[in-house]
């Protein structure tokens, strides 16, 4: 599913123009972006939480110098699932 399968379902869903579904889901995801870049998560109850993770400093390999290289710590985003969700997804969707 894309952005414009989400905008189109909530379209349909609610009846509302595209164009105001469309600046919805665009704020939407610019709040989260700019929480997370200030340092700041987003819990969203039954949902899940977006979460900054440290990822400690470690010493990687590049391969075609043959020499060893060290990765700085460093965050990234993460999302985690809320409980609900997450069973809700165990129990619809098919292991392949």
């Amino acid at each position: 599913m894309t952005k414009a399968d989400i905008v189109a379902n909530i379209t349909e869903k609610l009846g509302m123009e595209k164009t105001d579904v469309q600046a919805i889901v665009e704020t939407f995801m610019s709040e989260v972006k700019t929480s997370l870049e200030s340092g700041d998560n987003v819990y969203l109850r039954g949902f899940g939480s977006f979460i900054i993770k440290t990822r400690a400093e470690k010493t990687g390999r590049n391969i075609s110098k043959n020499t060893t290289i060290k990765i700085p710590a460093h965050n990234i985003p993460a999302f985690k699932p809320a409980k609900v969700f997450i069973e809700g997804v165990k129990t619809n969707v098919e292991v392949q």
